[in-house]
């Protein structure tokens, strides 16, 4: 069994299940903690685990948001109505675009179905859609 790559502890009691309790800053520290992790992730040759750890940073940034603005956040659609929310709040298109590359690597964790230059292309544009998020 491979260790977390997180600097952040999501065993401590409380935020592993990421309850109610989670605050928007908890959200964001794991978001950029799983950027990390995910490039470590990917370094190694573990595709499917980069995939999904570059997914929940994703999901998580949104999460932050989500919290900070009263928004449901707590299945797969209310995290894609916030981020679509969010992008037309700042009228930014790129936000929402940056979620759905982002539920690419979600979906290929289950079923492996990205080429290697989807992964490659993609890859930054959801690191990208992290940190444009985060600047809010």
């Amino acid at each position: 069994m491979r260790a977390c790559f997180c600097a952040y502890d999501l065993t401590r009691p409380g935020v592993g299940m990421f309850d109610q309790t989670t605050t928007a800053e908890d959200h964001r520290q794991v978001a950029v903690d799983f950027l990390a992790a995910s490039d470590v992730e990917f370094e190694a040759g573990d595709m499917l685990q980069g995939a999904e750890k570059l997914w929940g940073a994703a999901a998580h940034v949104v999460m932050s948001i989500a919290i900070e603005e009263g928004w449901a956040h707590r299945s797969h659609r209310s995290l894609k109505n916030a981020a679509t929310q969010l992008s037309i709040n700042r009228e930014d298109p790129l936000i929402e675009y940056g979620f759905s590359v982002a539920e690419k690597f979600h979906q290929h964790f289950y079923h492996d179905s990205m080429e290697d230059w989807e992964r490659d292309v993609d890859r930054p544009l959801v690191h990208q859609f992290v940190h444009r998020v985060l600047r809010s």
